[in-house]
């Protein structure tokens, strides 16, 4: 019988498995597809030349994040790509913002819409560099981080206080306003902001875009050379030194509750798979609280609440085989491995408010993805592995630009979207559309059918919004990875910190495991030993 048993093999749930096998722990993981990796999967499926991501590609919270950093997976075979600039955002009269690793240049970008934008730049990135430490302590470790928020309580007030905390919580358009003149450097804040659910006009989109935007100034958008799945190789590889199994087609139906607490779990085929000490569920919130776990184990409240629950925006994706480098109007963008396209800021609100309004978008923001420029390995020389992605409403009303798209993602939905997409491309790249071998279109019902995870295409684990954060995420009072059933822990994207390739979510399961299955002689032995280093300390 295994220590614990870990429902689903991507990020979060081999992090997680990971941890605790670090911990000594025998651990067994169960993964519903026929292959770990859940969102951070490639294949050759467009063209057999040609790799594509089925999911995620570019990741700067992995490189930032200190959860992969303890694996050392470059020594399981994982090697980091750079696109020579980390992001672009063209506009359709040829002028371009640029965001490099150097600060010179994303400045001298900024500079062309309006001088002295670049050095408006350079004083977020200084306010950055200042809180970095405990904005990245805040967000890899245990809700509520409390020593950690302590010590970026202190570098706030020194980079203003309540000024600067008024900024972070700013919509997007409000910061950009405030702090930028052109529209370059208010662009790279907002497409940023849409990489997850914020509108432009919502509360806390502008410290999510400008956390995003520094977390690509400073790490870059880094891709995994040969495929975003040889991350996941590298994080099996090294649970396979650590003599742990993952088992894939195996779905978990029921996690089994017995006295009172999280015992093991039953498998779509009928097997028991029991748990001395924990079982770890890198799943949907909806998922664990609304099919695995039976009803009389959860509090009514819970229940309730989980009624309230919000997924972030549907996605729409398009992977492409293409027979050369995209011909973009603006020369920056080639250099990019993200390129934004919408054309203003005001198109970006626009494109949130049909959203808003469960309109399918007339002019798609698209977050678009140059993978053989990111990493030459990905397509034969001279052509280009793309893809590109959108947001879309689940529930869909009406389509904006009244070409008959009906939300029920039939081939003819899926076909008159991907030729919408790739429209908006055309309108930054003229003769784009002359270049594509091949394509595929990813709805959002097939993505659900690749991972059960991205329900409706939903990719974040849930709303980024405020209202689902901190002490709200998933729900109300649930920020820590414990769950009302002892012995069952909540693992996934779904849980603080949220989305995003970082491990946190699945790191913070498994130390909570430990916690609780420490014995009570070394627990209190180990408080003696801090007390009496805190004491030494002070004297």
């Amino acid at each position: 019988m295994p220590d614990a048993v870990v429902i689903g093999a991507g990020p979060n749930g081999l992090v997680a498995a990971n941890v605790l096998a670090d911990a000594g722990w025998s651990v067994e993981v169960l993964e519903e597809q026929p292959e770990p990796g859940g969102a951070v999967r490639h294949d050759r499926g467009v063209d057999p030349a040609f790799v594509n991501d089925l999911f995620s590609s570019f990741y700067p919270l992995a490189a930032a994040s200190p959860v992969l950093a303890a694996f050392h997976p470059e020594e399981h075979g994982l090697r980091w790509s750079h696109a020579p600039s980390v992001l672009a955002h063209p506009l359709t009269d040829g002028s371009c913002a640029v965001l490099d690793r150097n600060i010179g240049t994303t400045a001298a970008s900024l500079d062309t819409f309006e001088p002295g934008d670049g050095a408006a730049w350079r004083r977020l990135h200084d306010v950055w560099q200042s809180l970095r430490p405990g904005i990245l302590e805040a967000l890899f470790t245990p809700f509520p981080p409390v020593r950690a928020t302590a010590r970026l309580a202190l570098r706030l007030r020194a980079a203003g206080g309540l000024r600067m905390a008024r900024s972070l919580v700013l919509p997007v358009r409000r910061l950009g306003e405030e702090e930028f003149r052109g529209e370059g450097g208010r662009l790279l804040l907002a497409g940023n902001a849409l990489h997850a659910d914020l509108a432009p006009e919502a509360a806390g989109s502008g410290g999510f875009g400008w956390l995003m935007a520094m977390l690509g100034q400073s790490y870059g958008f880094p891709v995994p050379v040969g495929g975003s799945g040889a991350l996941t190789s590298a994080l099996v590889r090294r649970l396979e030194t650590l003599g742990v199994r993952v088992r894939c087609g195996q779905r978990v139906e029921h996690v089994v509750v017995r006295g009172g607490r999280a015992v093991g779990v039953r498998t779509a085929g009928g097997d028991a798979v029991p748990a001395r000490r924990a079982v770890l569920a890198d799943v949907s919130v909806p998922a664990l609280y609304g099919g695995l776990v039976d009803p009389e184990h959860l509090p009514a409240q819970l229940l309730d609440d989980l009624r309230r629950f919000q997924w972030d925006f549907a996605t729409f994706k398009v992977d492409w085989a293409l027979d050369g480098p995209v011909p973009w109007q603006a020369e920056p963008a080639s250099r990019a491995g993200t390129v934004h396209l919408s054309d203003g800021m005001d198109e970006l609100t626009r494109f949130a408010a049909q959203i808003a309004m469960r309109q399918v978008p007339d002019r798609p923001f698209l977050i678009f993805g140059q993978m053989t420029t990111s990493d030459a390995t990905r397509s034969p020389q001279g052509t280009e592995s793309a893809w590109a992605y959108t947001h879309i409403p689940h529930e869909i009303r009406a389509d904006a630009a009244d070409e008959g798209i009906t939300g029920r993602w039939d081939t003819k939905d899926q076909e008159l979207m991907a030729d919408r997409v790739e429209r908006q491309v055309e309108r930054f790249a003229p003769g784009f559309r002359s270049l594509v071998r091949g394509r595929r279109i990813l709805a959002p019902p097939t993505l659900e059918a690749l991972d059960g995870n991205l329900a409706g295409g939903a990719i974040n684990g849930g709303t980024t919004a405020m209202h689902q954060q901190l002490v709200f995420r998933p729900l109300p009072g649930t920020g820590r990875p414990e769950t009302p059933v002892p012995g069952l822990y909540l693992a996934s994207s779904g849980a603080h910190p949220g989305g995003g390739v970082h491990g946190a979510p699945g790191a913070n399961a498994a130390r909570a495991a430990l916690r609780r299955n420490r014995p009570p002689g070394l627990a209190r032995a180990q408080r003696l030993l801090a007390q009496r280093d805190r004491t030494g300390a002070r004297r």
